[in-house]
């Protein structure tokens, strides 16, 4: 049997468990989402003893250098002793400025935070409430506006998208801990095609990394496609449909499985976004967001059908979760 001591109590393993499901079996506290190592909500510091390298993959080189770990993906050999501490320093304290509603089922939420932090549009943060919930949302705002803006998919009976639309008033204490994900616009290529695909408030991100393309002077052609199931899942439809307008390189195609008219194309937004895609994709970039089936699905055919790996961005939204196993999304 492994332990962990945790602010100077000790507390046993059971084989093969993680380190964060031992602590949350045994009433300790401990910020996580996904529980996959992806939302990096979990982190922990080992202050002694050894941390398995699978339990760092996927963290910047910095923190593995600071021994930060995924307690989500840190399963420790019998016998062992692992001594840890939480991630607070990593944590910039914030406050929500603005909530708006921009759909029926999605809110943009503003937040200030006490010190600057350094980041690319279409990253993602960790939202901490004083009580240790912790969500990961997207950025859709730009690092040189004085706020960041999130995109909270609204859940019946989620703890943080609930929260944030039933109790929150502006001025509300939170922390922000992050940067962290890959899928962010890069400078360079301005003649480059991009195609950007997401669904739900998989938006959030592309929205960010439209603007952040189009203000960098990006000159080849941006395909943005958004999906939802039907027209009212979709949001921010007039504003993108204006910047298209203005961007003769923009352009700009809401989908829907049913209910579709106008502009608004009606069927899977995979097959749509495939029959965008030339023979030969030479050159193109793409940035992939939003449900995690999807996502994966799409960055497969898009391989297939010839682009570079290293030229598809893909930032997979996994559900939020409960120590009793996967419960509804980032919420």
């Amino acid at each position: 049997m492994a332990k962990v001591k945790h602010e100077a109590a000790w507390y046993p393993l059971e084989s093969g468990e993680t380190v964060l499901d031992g602590l949350l079996r045994q009433g300790v506290s401990v910020p996580h989402a996904c529980r996959a190592g992806a939302c990096q909500s979990c982190l922990m510091r080992a202050v002694e003893g050894t941390v398995p390298a699978v339990a760092q993959v996927g963290l910047k080189d910095t923190l593995q250098a600071r021994n930060y770990f995924l307690a989500c993906a840190c399963r420790l050999p019998d016998g062992a002793a692992l001594e840890v501490a939480g991630a607070r320093e990593l944590r910039i304290p914030a406050r929500i400025v603005a909530l708006e509603s921009l759909s029926p089922d999605v809110l943009s939420v503003r937040l200030e935070t006490e010190s600057p932090l350094s980041y690319r549009a279409g990253q993602y943060v960790t939202v901490v409430r004083e009580d240790g919930l912790a969500r990961s949302y997207s950025l859709a705002s730009l690092p040189r506006e004085s706020t960041l803006e999130l995109h909270v998919r609204l859940i019946p009976g989620g703890a943080m998208s609930g929260w944030l639309a039933r109790d929150v008033r502006p001025g509300e204490r939170v922390e922000v801990q992050g940067p962290a994900g890959d899928c962010f616009y890069v400078p360079g290529q301005p003649e480059a095609p991009l195609l950007l695909a997401g669904t739900g408030t998989g938006l959030a991100p592309l929205y960010g990394i439209v603007r952040d393309a189009l203000e960098a002077g990006h000159t080849g052609p941006i395909h943005l496609f958004h999906g939802a199931r039907e027209p009212a899942g979709l949001y921010l439809v007039e504003r993108l449909r204006e910047w298209a307008a203005w961007h003769p390189n923009l352009h700009y195609q809401p989908t829907v499985l049913a209910g579709g008219g106008g502009d608004v194309r009606e069927g899977a937004l995979e097959a749509l976004v495939l029959a965008t895609v030339p023979k030969r994709p030479t050159g193109w970039r793409a940035y992939l967001c939003g449900n995690a089936e999807g996502v994966l699905s799409l960055r497969k055919k898009l391989f297939l059908a010839g682009f570079s790996l290293k030229d598809i961005h893909a930032d997979a939204f996994l559900p939020s979760t409960s120590p009793a196993g996967r419960v509804a999304g980032a919420a």
